[in-house]
């Protein structure tokens, strides 16, 4: 039997308080840890969140800003385009060639455009003589200006997009599948022609078949699409192509500077060649 003397009533109603208080404090700890732990996960977790936005963003933002000044910053390009965006052909007709020393003549042509066609029947045949002669280098300017004038299909961008298909994929045929284009060039106002049509094209110009398939399968937007819509841009805010409305299409250019010549007179190019040359 214990010799402890017994708790009275109020004693055990304090001994029971005291234990409750122990508790509640004992709880109110491990609530104010856990919190604590909390708290200290969902920082770090935002802080990896924020960090990998920041990973993504910051990078996409610099690129925005550098492709305000130069937009082929960060656009997949053909490999045989230059800095500029265009086409180099030398005498051998393939793109991505030169001719060393040569007068360098430049053309910005939509092939939707019926100026350019002109262009094209007038001078075509003069130009692929100056520079299969070694005179000059042909630097062909793909551009994308017209799509409003396609009802919708894009055209225009489609078609630059597929000509830097070719470029890349096809570059020895790459000036006689211009050539095809041009004479079947459709009206402007119309529908253009389907990615299938320009396939059936680039197989008439000689075009590797894997690459005509290619073609007809859309790989040319998806691969140079955004390199249309750059070299256009870089066109369009270019000071140095702006004629009395703007930037238009053709816009000839002798090494580099506009020139403002009577095209219309295949004599008077190769007058301006012989003059560049000099």
């Amino acid at each position: 039997m214990s010799n402890e003397p017994r708790q009275t009533k109020s004693e055990r109603r304090d001994a029971a308080r005291a234990e409750a208080l122990a508790l509640r404090e004992a709880q109110a700890k491990r609530d104010k840890r856990n919190r604590a732990i909390t708290i200290g996960a969902l920082v770090g977790g935002l802080a990896v969140l924020l960090g990998a936005f920041l990973w993504v963003f910051i990078p996409a933002m610099n690129q925005k800003e550098t492709q305000k000044t130069d937009p082929l910053a960060g656009v997949t390009a053909p490999a045989t385009a230059n800095d500029n965006g265009g086409i180099p052909i030398g005498e051998d007709g393939a793109a991505g060639t030169t001719n060393e020393g040569a007068v360098e003549v430049g053309v910005y042509f939509d092939y939707m455009c019926p100026v350019c066609g002109q262009f094209e029947d007038i001078n075509a045949a003069s130009i692929d003589e100056m520079r299969e002669a070694g005179d000059i280098t042909l630097v062909q300017h793909p551009v994308a200006i017209l799509d409003r004038a396609s009802a919708g299909t894009q055209f225009s961008t489609r078609s630059a997009a597929i000509a830097g298909y070719v470029a890349e994929n096809a570059p020895e045929q790459f000036n006689a599948f211009n050539e095809a284009m041009f004479a079947n060039q459709p009206g402007e106002g119309s529908t253009g022609m389907s990615d299938q049509q320009m396939a059936d094209i680039a197989k008439s110009a000689g075009v590797p078949a894997d690459v005509v398939d290619a073609i007809a399968a859309g790989d040319g937007l998806k691969e140079f699409g955004k390199w249309a819509e750059a070299v256009t841009t870089l066109a369009t805010q270019n000071p140095d192509l702006q004629g009395e409305r703007g930037f238009g299409t053709p816009t000839i250019t002798i090494n580099g500077e506009r020139w403002e010549g009577n095209w219309s007179d295949p004599a008077e190019l190769k007058k301006a060649v012989e003059a560049a040359k000099g």
